[in-house]
């Protein structure tokens, strides 16, 4: 099994999954946690950090409660559904499941969860009452070393899941998101679907791919409309997207190639702007405040821009590696998934850690 991971963890389908830079599927039964440690508290006052676990990525809200998917440590089998107070980070329920958990996102009255299980090329639903695992699905598309593709990111739009294949080229495969049936499957997506976002705009699901293209979509056809892409001539892997609904604003970055921040209007397909800020993985548009977060893997820090002018108003150092954010309903709390380096078995060289952000 180990030798297993290790070839999957060896293929450039690693640069995608962990760039999030996901009966007998039961896991399990979860596990109540009485923790009276508080949070660390950093040198500012208005940041709380934690060490939860090996192996986090994805965070969402849901019940009152911050959920946080977690892969484990890569030497061993399994992973971890964490729930946490929003408020004090402390945990008031785990699930410990047979897959690794990587993408988080939940339906629309937050009674069901749903992760990616990506080195397995599937999609779990939790119970958000028990943290539960209560139904499966796995997908058939294979690479050509026999792997299943990763499923990197997971959405929810109108009753249905919309999850991102990493394969070349990549598949987006639609799902309903009560019976977790197979809907349709959505070909020649690009090399690596990344990020998904359905955008209020356009009434279109956005799909950005490691070919450098965001994929615009008809959810009700499933027939891809269009492809923006730079038109500059330059190579780009597009990752994680965020939408000013206001100004028909796209946001999307890329972590890799460009290093950078591209700003699509959503109305030409467009890019009417591109944010030199260096690498940028994660990223959040907060309206309430009329700011942009970004997170930067590998400069270890999370930029807070205004986002008309697009200056750098505050950084956080979080060092090794931020991940993934999420932002609170009120826009007033950002939440942030640190990460540490690897060692060479590809086990984590110490927990990773959860961040909340006061941003008033």
């Amino acid at each position: 099994m180990k030798q297993l991971i290790r070839t999957r963890l060896a293929g450039a389908t690693l640069a995608a999954l962990t760039a999030l830079s996901l009966a007998a599927c039961q896991a399990p039964a979860a596990k109540k946690v009485a923790e009276p440690a508080s949070p660390v508290q950093t040198q500012q006052s208005n940041v709380q950090q934690r060490e939860l676990g090996n192996g986090l990525y994805e965070i969402a809200s849901a019940k009152n409660a911050l959920w946080v998917a977690s892969a484990g440590d890569f030497k061993d089998n399994g992973g971890v559904i964490y729930k946490l107070n929003p408020a004090t980070l402390q945990t008031e329920l785990q699930t410990h499941t047979d897959l690794k958990n990587f993408a988080l996102t939940r339906n629309s009255d937050g009674t069901v969860l749903y992760t990616t299980n990506s080195l397995d090329g599937g999609i779990s639903a939790i119970d958000a009452t028990t943290g539960k695992i209560t139904q499966r699905l796995n997908f058939n598309e294979k690479n050509a070393q026999g792997f299943p593709f990763g499923t990197r990111e997971v959405i929810y739009h109108n009753g249905m899941l919309w999850i991102g294949g990493v394969g070349d080229p990549g598949v987006i495969w639609v799902v309903d998101a009560k019976t977790l049936k197979l809907k349709a499957r959505i070909k020649n997506a690009g090399k690596w679907v990344t990020g998904l976002l359905w955008s209020p705009v356009t009434d279109r699901i956005y799909a950005a791919n490691g070919s450098g293209e965001i994929l615009v979509i008809n959810p009700r056809s499933h027939k891809i409309e269009q492809r923006w892409t730079p038109g500059d001539g330059k190579s780009y892997l597009f990752l994680n997207m965020a939408e000013d609904p206001a100004t028909g604003r796209l946001f999307v970055t890329d972590n890799s190639k460009a290093k950078a921040t591209l700003v699509f209007d959503e109305r030409s397909g467009k890019v009417i702007k591109q944010l030199d800020t260096g690498d940028s993985l994660g990223i959040k548009f907060n309206a309430k405040r009329n700011e942009i977060y970004i997170s930067q893997r590998e400069s270890g820090k999370v930029l807070q821009l205004d986002a008309t002018s697009y200056a750098v108003k505050n950084s956080w150092d979080f060092t090794p590696h931020p991940n993934s954010l999420l932002l609170s309903e009120d826009g007033q709390t950002l939440y942030v998934t640190v990460k540490q380096d690897f060692n060479k078995d590809h086990s984590s060289k110490g927990p990773d850690r959860v961040v909340r952000v006061d941003l008033r």
